[in-house]
């Protein structure tokens, strides 16, 4: 599935290729999410899978790429941390600088450990550039379920965005996004578009005899949470999932408007939506969210459409 695409004929070693929507004189940032279904335990099946959708984004005009969580290792908390974190942070590297776009990708990380403490770990996700420095890491926030609290360490604190041709990124991880502080608090440090590697497993769960109005679907993420966030926070979001069994698939994009650009399915893929910094802005002169809340809370409002 791919969504108003705008093929690129030249590529650059920065972090994205920028090109200028003139209209508005601001730039427009192509944006994919990736899905597929991966192999735990088989890193180099994993990696060769991960080229291969990233290729294929590059291919149809990306500027960045969002990968899904914990690709390379496959899905599982109790076994990812056996793998070496820092050879595959190299090999994913290295698919940027193949395909000469820039990756958003998951792997793990050491985390600081006292004296006579077991070796900890923590869920990254990784920036790297379209010549593979790595340009950001940060941490998972917030950990899902038992066996990732039991494996992993939360990160300190949510990271700053960071800022590239005029427009701020932040990056999150799965989880991170189903909370509303994580994105509003990207949002009031500037943030225009969040990057969210992510492992949604199929939940389908609710209060027998009482309908569907009282059942819960996992798959309401991608759905219903991931535009929410985007509407109340002026922001756009990439999210990529896994497919395949287990998995809710879903990958997606949504708009500051509250609406997904693109969505994919159950199988894998590749989605690109090209993404105005003007239409960003345009959305927060409708939904004037952030300057309101700063009015609320007695602080000096920010400038609308900022």
């Amino acid at each position: 599935m791919v969504a108003t695409l705008r093929p690129c004929q030249c590529r650059h070693g920065t972090f994205l290729r920028e090109r200028d929507d003139a209209v508005a004189g601001t730039p427009v940032h192509s944006i994919a999410v990736v899905q597929g279904a991966a192999v735990i335990d088989d890193v180099d099946q994993n990696l060769s899978t991960l080229a291969t959708l990233v290729g294929e984004a590059a291919e149809r005009g990306a500027d960045v790429v969002v990968t899904p969580e914990l690709f390379a290792t496959g899905y599982a908390a109790e076994r990812a941390w056996r793998h070496d974190g820092a050879a595959i942070r190299a090999a994913l590297a290295d698919i940027a600088r193949k395909a000469a776009v820039s990756v958003v990708a998951s792997s793990v990380d050491a985390a600081p450990s006292g004296p006579g403490e077991a070796s900890a770990h923590r869920i990254a996700a990784s920036v790297f550039s379209a010549t593979g420095a790595e340009a950001l890491r940060i941490h998972k926030r917030h950990l899902f379920g038992e066996v990732e609290k039991e494996w992993m360490t939360p990160g300190d604190a949510y990271a700053q965005p960071f800022e590239w041709r005029n427009t701020k990124w932040g990056v999150g991880v799965c989880y991170d996004v189903e909370f509303p502080e994580f994105a509003r608090a990207q949002a009031l440090a500037g943030a225009d578009v969040l990057l969210v590697p992510t492992a949604v497993p199929v939940v389908e769960e609710g209060v027998d005899g009482l309908g569907e109005a009282w059942h819960y679907s996992s798959s309401l993420i991608a759905r219903l949470q991931v535009p929410a966030r985007a509407l109340e926070n002026g922001v756009v979001i990439a999210y990529a999932n896994h497919c395949g069994p287990g998995f809710t698939g879903g990958s997606c994009i949504a708009t500051p408007f509250g609406r997904l650009a693109a969505r994919l399915g159950a199988d894998p893929g590749v989605a690109v939506v090209d993404v105005p910094v003007a239409a960003i802005r345009a959305a927060r002169r409708v939904n004037t969210y952030l300057p309101d809340l700063s009015v609320a809370l007695g602080d000096e409002p920010t400038p609308a459409g900022s």
